[in-house]
């Protein structure tokens, strides 16, 4: 069926007055420095990682992996809106805006407009989200061609490249699987360090569950090794419809539940940790009243919640305690098994240093400040 407006199919060239860049372009940033004495490298100041998504998302490679269907490009998709017109990620945490390239390589220029279209529910399109459906592998000028777009947004904040097999292209001949692998995540690292920005990759895992998130990613240990940060997106049960599990080398690991709206296409983070929102009601129910009143006995609690009867409430407060979803003290009180009052984001209900940013520039990766302190003055809300 024919348009007669049809969206002509867009490349990473096709931005007006946007010249190829060719490889033998070079970059128009100093090189990093990568030597020193002992001595030099104490006496050094480095400024703090640079954050797409304080506390989940750090420049560096970011690798975003989850099982087909789950939703890793609805997530991913979001993550490039918020952060190109300085909005929420996740419907939660402030982010600092700048460009954002966004590689979405199995996709065609209509399905993006559709899936943008519910996404921004009626809002304006960033400019400074620039989307590609078509780029070379990154050995066959796909490196060359992200580094030019880079050296004409010397601002920008992230790059995503969904999927990461279309970028990879083969491997060094003669090479192992694991080198192979290193080598192609390798590309987008050498990109991440010289440009100081988040690549986010996104991948697949391997269909055989594992209790290790890491070891469900697709491939050799090489892909995840190479790494800065590793995000794998799992399916859960209860009221969350997934789980993001988050570790890397300069992100705290940590668990983020979240929820799927459908009808809006948006991943939103949900409060509380990922035990209130993956078992029953009736025990997440008794997590939060011993949450807030700690050191409390099945009795009161029973009292509090009248909607769950006193033997429920004894059995699920044992079971709990043998899961170490509850603490039991000797003398028959139940606690909360988290850090203690004011160590907690009100947020995620994680460590305050697992995510403890705001979108100033200066204080990106700081101690102390938590997510649901108000933003500063003329940020964006």
């Amino acid at each position: 069926m024919s348009s007669a407006n049809p969206i002509p199919p867009l490349h990473l060239y096709s931005v007006p007055n946007d010249p190829p860049p060719t490889a033998a372009q070079p970059p128009n940033r100093e090189r990093p420095r990568t030597a020193w004495t002992a001595d030099q490298l104490m006496a050094a100041e480095f400024p703090e990682p640079k954050w797409a998504v304080p506390g989940i998302v750090a420049e560096g490679v970011n690798l975003l992996a989850g099982p087909p269907k789950v939703g890793k490009s609805w997530l991913s998709l979001g993550l490039g809106l918020a952060v190109a017109s300085g909005g929420k990620a996740f419907d939660t945490v402030p982010v600092q805006g700048g460009p954002v390239l966004y590689l979405a390589l199995e996709d065609t220029a209509r399905r993006l407009q559709t899936r943008m279209g519910k996404l921004l529910g009626g809002q304006q399109a960033p400019s400074g989200l620039t989307l590609v459906t078509e780029c070379p592998p990154f050995p066959r000028g796909g490196a060359e061609a992200i580094a030019g777009w880079l050296d004409r947004n010397e601002d920008a904040r992230m790059v995503v490249i969904d999927v990461f097999a279309k970028m990879r292209g083969q491997g060094p001949q003669g090479a192992s699987a694991y080198d192979a692998d290193y080598a192609a995540v390798g590309h987008a690292k050498r990109l991440a360090d010289h440009y100081g920005v988040a690549v986010v990759l996104v991948h697949h895992v391997r269909k055989a569950g594992s209790e290790d998130f890491l070891t469900e990613v697709s491939g050799t240990n090489g892909i995840a090794g190479a790494a800065d940060a590793t995000l794998v997106l799992k399916r859960a049960r209860g009221q969350a419809d997934g789980i993001l599990h988050v570790t890397g080398r300069d992100v705290e690991e940590a668990e983020y539940p979240l929820k799927f709206h459908k009808g809006a296409g948006a991943w939103q983070l949900l409060e509380g940790p990922v035990s209130d929102h993956t078992i029953g009601d009736a025990r997440a129910a008794i997590l939060h009243h011993v949450r807030d009143n700690p050191g409390t006995r099945p009795r009161d609690i029973a009292a509090a919640l009248p909607q769950i009867d006193a033997d429920t409430v004894r059995r699920y407060c044992s079971r709990m305690a043998e899961a170490g979803q509850l603490i039991r003290g000797a003398d028959g009180c139940y606690y909360p098994d988290t850090a203690t009052p004011g160590e907690v984001s009100g947020v995620s209900d994680c460590p305050v240093r697992a995510l403890n940013c705001t979108n100033d520039p200066d204080t990106l990766g700081q101690p102390g400040v938590r997510l649901s302190d108000p933003a500063p003055e003329g940020s964006v809300e």
